[in-house]
């Protein structure tokens, strides 16, 4: 853990938002940083938030009202969301515990239930096409293809799409939905054998197809190792926002605890 610190300490976030408010992509000796910005909501979250809570070089705290906050709405359902992978609504909720809090924006916890629940329903409508999709067999995020890596998911559908399931889509989202995800995983997990290895599940298949994937990626796996374990005790969430720079970027932020039943996600 004091590596970790050690570590974390020495990243300059006044040096990476000198001369912008929105954090850039990357930055390279011979090119200097890249023209791209986080700008809208994603995973984004995690890294405004580690940044402001930094005590070394912490981000100033407008940055937070930098990035866009679009707002979707499907089959009455509204939400914020931008990029249409499942998996940007998923991995900053992995680490941080944004239940029963909100900033002046949203309460980002249920509006990942919404997302999820409308990636659900997205799903299901795309039966029509694809008839292996169903209320136990839906979910698509960035993932391997049968030819290739694919930035898929929806609404609105981004792909081309082409009946593939991606198990950390629901995977990553058990939190949120918990029921209607573990219908989908234990049915992955009972009928759909080449599905699972020693390792997890692999990274997606097509069952139209008879295409299943022969690598179980980390990233992927991960995300659902951690958000099972959120949903069953809570414990990374627990540990995580034990760290006093998590807490002090949610506060800067303007997180503040609230009765979520019964509440719009965001205003």
């Amino acid at each position: 853990s004091q590596l970790s610190y050690e570590i974390f300490n020495r990243v300059d976030w006044t040096w990476l938002s000198e001369d912008t408010s929105l954090l850039p992509h990357g930055w390279t000796p011979e090119l200097g940083f890249l023209p791209y910005r986080w700008d809208y909501y994603s995973e984004l979250m995690m890294m405004y938030l580690l940044g402001m809570g930094s005590f070394s070089y912490p981000l100033k705290v407008d940055t937070w009202n930098a990035w866009k906050r679009l707002t979707f709405e499907y089959d009455g359902l509204r939400y914020i969301g931008s990029f249409a992978p499942l998996f940007v609504h998923q991995y900053s909720q992995a680490w941080f515990d944004f239940r029963g809090k909100r900033d002046k924006y949203a309460d980002y916890f249920q509006n990942s239930v919404i997302a999820t629940e409308v990636h659900r329903r997205f799903c299901i409508e795309l039966s029509k096409q694809f008839p292996d999709y169903s209320d136990v067999l839906w979910g698509i995020t960035a993932s391997d293809s049968q030819h290739g890596y694919v930035a898929w998911g929806g609404p609105p559908a981004t792909g081309p799409i082409d009946g593939t399931v991606v198990p950390s889509a629901p995977g990553g989202s058990i939190p949120f939905l918990p029921q209607p995800v573990m219908r989908v995983l234990q049915n992955i997990r009972q009928h759909y054998g080449e599905a699972w290895c020693r390792y997890g599940f692999v990274n997606a298949f097509n069952p139209a197809r008879n295409w299943y994937d022969t690598d179980v990626i980390g990233i992927d796996t991960g995300i659902t190792m951690v958000m099972a374990e959120n949903a069953r005790t809570g414990f990374v969430w627990e540990t995580f926002m034990k760290n006093p720079e998590a807490q002090r970027g949610m506060q800067l932020a303007g997180f503040r605890p609230y009765l979520a039943l019964g509440t719009k996600p965001f205003s």
